[in-house]
C-alpha cells in the first residue's frame, strides 16, 4: 500500500512555507504529514495530504515545481522502539531508508534562524508551547 507524496520545490526565504500552508487551506486541502529541508538558497517541502490531486492543482496554479512520489506509511504503536522496529525490518533487508518524517498530529517542530524572537512571537497567541516535559508525555 503506497501513498502519494507531493515534493514542492521553494526558495529558502522568509514566508514560503506559510505560502505553501496558505495555499493548502485556501483549496480545501488537509496536511496530514510534512517535512521541510534546505539548502542555502533552495528547500524541498514534501506534503501527504488528503487529496493530492487538489493540492497538485492549486501548487501547480501558483507557480511551484512538485514533483509526486510513491512513499510508505506505517503506523506505529506509542512505545520506546517501535520505530527502530520496523526500521530495522527495512534496513536489515539492505533496502536503504532515504528519509523519515511523521505525520498526523497537531505537534510540529519549527527550526528557525532565531528562537528567542519566534518564541517571544508566539507568547499569547493560540498555540501551545511545548516543553522537553510535554513532549515526554505526548500521546497525539
Amino acid at each position: 500500500m503506497k501513498v502519494k507524496q507531493l515534493a514542492v520545490f521553494i526558495e529558502n526565504k522568509p514566508g514560503r512555507v506559510s505560502e505553501i500552508a496558505d495555499l493548502m487551506g485556501g483549496a480545501g486541502v488537509n496536511i496530514r504529514g510534512f517535512s521541510v529541508s534546505d539548502t542555502a538558497e533552495y528547500g524541498i517541502m514534501r506534503l501527504i495530504v488528503d487529496d493530492p490531486a487538489k493540492a497538485h492543482a492549486a501548487l501547480k496554479d501558483a507557480g511551484f515545481t512538485i514533483r509526486e512520489d510513491e512513499v510508505i506509511c506505517v503506523h506505529l504503536p506509542d512505545e520506546p522502539g517501535a520505530l527502530g522496529t520496523v526500521l530495522h525490518i527495512v534496513s536489515d533487508a539492505g533496502v536503504n531508508i532515504e528519509y523519515v518524517y511523521s505525520l498526523v498530529g497537531t505537534a510540529v517542530v519549527l527550526n528557525v534562524s532565531d528562537a528567542d524572537r519566534a518564541l517571544q512571537l508566539l507568547e499569547g497567541k493560540p498555540v501551545k508551547l511545548m516543553s522537553q516535559e510535554d513532549i515526554a508525555s505526548y500521546a497525539g
